[in-house]
């Protein structure tokens, strides 16, 4: 599933190539991955709108729209976006193709059909999306030891699934969580509640830390990420023990271990990531 870091090389990806550009007609194959409006409308409503700039929130994507209208998109697990020639091969599962000025096609396919778009008009409530739920953004400057020690500070829940909570913070998901306790030391399974001071500080420093590293790390060029369809991240090489069970920690040479936390797989050092208070 395309986490934060995924999301903003989509974003810095796509945008350059959109901006400025009025869309002219919109193809819908499936349309239950618009979910607000009706297909009918959310055609009509684009239609000749022109495409003013793209924000990242959270794992949203927002297409804002010269009018003050705006389109919001989630990916969900499979979604994919790409910007193509009209000649170029369509993708597999195909659902939603905006046809371009200049003749250009933005195209999302989504092999499972989770994600969904929203269309909103200029000053209309976004009650429909998810988004107005969101915590705060890891790079927000009021983002603090402070700030999760307030939310998540008496929480029981283990720290690995409070840190997969978007209405505390916004972005991360199984792969980046399991990256940024392992860079701050702290057990997956350890309860927020039973975090010191100084690893609430440690905490709030790898989370910004990390994603902002395999932000970095996935950099690439609009030619190679339409090459690649849009799947091929390049930070995953850089990966230090997500999907790695087995393997030999990188710090200390202990054997990663894993296990299930809340439904969803956690790979950890032992020895890096003790289950005891610091």
């Amino acid at each position: 599933m395309p986490e934060l870091p995924e999301v903003e090389t989509i974003k810095r990806v796509i945008e350059p190539q959109i901006q400025g550009r009025s869309i002219e007609n919109i193809f819908i194959r499936q349309p239950a991955v618009i979910a607000h409006p009706a297909a009918e409308e959310f055609h009509s409503q684009l239609i000749g709108q022109i495409i003013s700039r793209m924000e990242r929130r959270g794992k949203f994507l927002v297409f804002l729209l010269d009018s003050g209208d705006r389109m919001i998109l989630h990916l969900r697990m499979t979604g994919c976006l790409l910007l193509t020639s009209e000649a170029f091969p369509e993708e597999p599962h195909t659902h939603l193709t905006f046809q371009l000025i200049g003749g250009r096609q933005l195209r999302y396919s989504d092999t499972r059909r989770f994600g969904r778009f929203w269309f909103l008009k200029k000053g209309e409530a976004d009650t429909f999306s998810g988004i107005k739920k969101l915590g705060k953004e890891p790079f927000d400057p009021e983002f603090s030891s402070e700030y999760l020690m307030e939310r998540l500070g008496t929480r029981k829940k283990s720290i690995k699934e409070c840190l997969l909570e978007q209405k505390v913070i916004a972005g991360i998901g199984n792969i980046y969580s399991d990256e940024i306790l392992f860079a701050a030391r702290i057990h997956p399974a350890r309860s927020a509640s039973s975090l010191t001071l100084g690893e609430w500080q440690r905490l709030a420093a790898a989370i910004p830390e990390q994603l902002s590293f395999f932000i970095a790390k996935n950099e690439i060029s609009p030619e190679e990420y339409l090459s690649s369809k849009g799947k091929d991240y390049r930070n995953t090489p850089f990966l230090q023990v997500y999907g790695k069970e087995g393997s030999l920690c990188p710090l200390c040479g202990e054997r990663l271990q894993r296990m299930v936390i809340g439904g969803r797989s956690s790979v950890f050092c032992p020895s890096c990531q003790k289950m005891g208070r610091e």
